[in-house]
């Protein structure tokens, strides 16, 4: 099982390079990394379970915060109480996107950053993004809100992107106005 110190913190220089494209079929130990990554995200949303393991809750993980420099991610979403859906995407490029753009009311957040971070996050509200399965099977995946928005986080990660080099440095709440709070 994985726990907080297995994934990189933000001083690592790891997660300021670009991932490479995988090929398939992917190999045992990225098959058992998405499988852990997918563990550590449901286990950090339940709530006895993220006490018990001192995890901090998360939606999603890019192999590149476990130092793999593979272009991979997982997102757990949690719909209902208990209940989630997991996406697993694999070289994965948006396709499109909505003109709309939004941000995290209360601050986006990031496993490999250990500290509280203001400011504005541009996401666009919805995106369309394409990539292929953990078996090599092409995919698209459609998502809007904070679905969409963690899709971004982790496709920035997979390109040496922390979400906070997204905020304004001299002006954090720019354009706030032209943007809807989730």
């Amino acid at each position: 099982m994985l726990k907080m110190c297995d994934i990189l913190d933000e001083n690592d220089k790891t997660l300021r390079q670009v991932s490479e494209e995988v090929t398939f079929p992917l190999s045992k130990v990225d098959q058992k990394n998405i499988d852990l990554m997918l563990e550590y995200l449901r286990n950090s949303q339940i709530e006895e379970l993220s006490e018990k393991y001192k995890l901090r809750p998360g939606m999603g993980l890019s192999a590149v915060q476990l130092g793999v420099l593979k272009r991979y991610f997982v997102v757990v979403y949690e719909y209902e109480e208990g209940k989630f859906e997991e996406y697993i995407l694999v070289n994965p490029k948006i396709i499109s996107n909505s003109t709309e753009e939004i941000y995290v009311e209360a601050g986006e957040g990031c496993l490999s950053v250990n500290r509280y971070v203001e400011g504005i996050v541009p996401r666009y509200a919805r995106v369309t993004l394409e990539g292929y399965d953990r078996d090599g099977n092409k995919i698209h995946v459609r998502a809007r809100e904070e679905l969409a928005i963690a899709f971004q986080h982790e496709l920035d990660h997979l390109n040496g992107i922390l979400f906070y080099d997204k905020i304004d440095k001299n002006n954090p709440f720019k354009n706030k106005d032209k943007m809807r709070a989730i």
